[in-house]
């Protein structure tokens, strides 16, 4: 075990040590690497005794950045190959592959200047998710409804980002959609399929890094992708994949488009030759299933599905990464367990008094919990309360949401009411509820000099849950103060519709007080009891 900086120079110093010093690059002829000594397993002569390979899949995207530099200097990449992960990672090779699939990804378009992206979003059409590109956790994304918030975005939040100088990524914003989350475990040809031959058959001089001039001959492959797990997220798209509170299986898309998700993701996996894990990022909208984005590696989603599913996925593809095949190891595609297990993000607000929260495409969250129960509600309630959200079990809810969001808030406010809590909303919502027949206690904005207001009645613990879907961002905003206030004082606060819906249901739970708990290993035995018997749910 190394304490060291995940640097080229670092690793490499690191696969020197091991190596006996300049053995490594001994393998290398001209900077450029023997490709025989990548083959899966191989024992390398260029690494000696000590270093069979690398895996780079279980370090997030910070390894993946390092896979080219490995290549080059002598390295060997134990899985997925570096063509496979530049394959899914460069634009315009990525957009190629899906055209031979025949799946569809939300338009989009590379801009390198203000004007440039301006034009763009115009042929593609309101709103659109805009971003620099080379970052992580989505630093610097945002979702911009018109010419003016895009202008505004590129003059004040990119520069601020320091990231001006990069390009700019312009996609369809698919506004109302639902985020899938697919990890996939797959053993093709360990991981050296896609390595490009010459024209006599034998292996060819790695390519730059982005370069679409590739051999079209492949070596055959042969493998099989399994599908551990299908995560579908609470929150609607455009909240960060780590920001979104998830459930496996999915909580309410139909079967039959469950299994197109499923049989997208194997195609995916097929194409890209995967040997180890891989995650894909699905949008559904209006049936249609669009690829927001494939990373060749391991999600922060596969400790939640191995769990979830009672499977160690990790140790599954480290395997297969190491030549033992997904059959050898008896792994299989497993039914639902019967229960629902809920991933839920948890956030260090409380630790930044006065920051404002909101969920967005800029992932916030630091950390992760999971709740499982066979209820949907009540796994969404366990998430939500080892995450240290407590919904209450009465007082009041103060509702306040966008225009577009009204039409959604109307049973969510009316089974509120039937259950006892009093409403509070600001004029615009609780005038939505009054068409509908419901009676509200309105309050004035905060900038009314009418008392007491909003802030008031939460100081006073007037108001135990806040429902707020932003129309403005910022601590100086109303909405700001609001819930940077509600995080001061511990108050459960949503601002998502959708999420409203979950929580909602989990208050039900909350308040029938049926609920139990239960150890993971009983939820274990219940998902072996509905797996057929010639499909051992445990991987040796």
């Amino acid at each position: 075990l190394f304490f060291e900086p995940l640097t080229l120079e670092d690793v490499l110093n690191v696969v020197e040590r091991l190596a006996g010093g300049p053995a490594l690059r001994a393998g290398c002829e001209s900077g450029v690497p023997n490709l025989d000594q990548q083959t899966h397993g191989s024992e390398s002569r260029a690494t000696g005794e000590l270093i069979k390979g690398l895996i780079i899949q279980f370090g997030g995207q910070t390894p993946l950045n390092l896979a080219d530099g490995l290549v080059l200097a002598g390295a060997p990449i134990l899985g997925t190959s570096v063509d496979s992960i530049d394959l899914a990672e460069d634009r315009d090779r990525f957009d190629h592959l899906l055209e031979e699939l025949d799946l569809k990804r939300p338009a989009s378009g590379i801009a390198r200047s203000l004007e440039q992206a301006v034009e763009i979003a115009g042929e593609i059409g309101y709103p659109v998710l805009v971003r620099p590109s080379y970052v992580l956790g989505g630093r610097g994304m945002e979702i911009c409804a018109d010419e003016v918030a895009l202008r505004h975005y590129a003059n004040t939040a990119l520069d601020l980002s320091g990231l001006d100088d990069a390009p700019l990524l312009v996609d369809k914003f698919l506004d109302g959609a639902t985020e899938m989350d697919v990890d996939v475990v797959g053993d093709f040809d360990g991981g050296t399929a896609l390595r490009a031959v010459s024209a006599d058959g034998s292996p060819a001089k790695p390519q730059p890094h982005g370069s679409e001039s590739r051999a079209t001959e492949r070596y055959a492959t042969k493998g099989q992708a399994l599908i551990a797990g299908v995560m579908e997220h609470i929150e609607h798209a455009g909240v960060h994949s780590g920001d979104s509170s998830c459930s496996v299986p999915p909580w309410s898309l139909p079967t039959r488009l469950v299994e197109r998700v499923k049989d997208t993701a194997r195609r995916l996996a097929r194409s890209l030759h995967v040997c180890g894990l891989m995650n894909v990022q699905m949008a559904i909208k209006d049936d249609d299933i669009y690829i927001i984005e494939v990373n060749p590696r391991a999600s922060r989603t596969v400790p939640f599905v191995g769990k979830a599913k009672h499977v160690p996925w990790a140790r599954v593809a480290a395997k297969a990464m190491m030549g033992v095949s997904l059959s050898e190891q008896g792994s299989r595609e497993l039914p639902d367990t019967g229960a629902f297990a809920v991933k839920a993000p948890v956030f260090p607000f409380q630790k930044f008094p006065g920051v404002d929260f909101v969920l967005g495409p800029e992932m916030r969250s630091t950390g992760e919990v999971m709740g499982i129960d066979i209820s949907m509600p009540v796994a969404y309630l366990k998430a939500m309360l080892a995450a240290g959200v407590k919904p209450p079990r009465e007082g009041g809810v103060f509702l306040s949401v966008r225009i577009e969001d009204r039409p959604a808030i109307i049973d969510i406010a009316r089974s509120l009411m039937a259950m006892g809590y009093k409403v509070y909303t600001t004029e615009g919502t609780g005038a939505e509820l009054r068409r509908h027949g419901m009676k509200t206690t309105i309050l004035q904005k905060i900038k009314v000099e009418a008392r007491p207001n909003v802030l008031d009645l939460m100081a006073d613990g007037h108001i135990a849950m806040v429902i707020n879907t932003p129309t403005q961002t910022g601590w100086q905003t109303d909405e700001g103060k609001i819930r940077a206030t509600a995080v001061r004082l511990s108050i459960p606060m949503v601002t998502t519709t959708t999420a409203a819906k979950a929580m909602l249901r989990s208050m039900e739970a909350l308040r029938a007080g049926d609920w139990g708990v239960a150890a993971l290993q009983d939820y274990a035995e219940m998902a072996r009891e509905r797996t057929p018997s010639d499909q051992p749910i445990f991987s040796s």
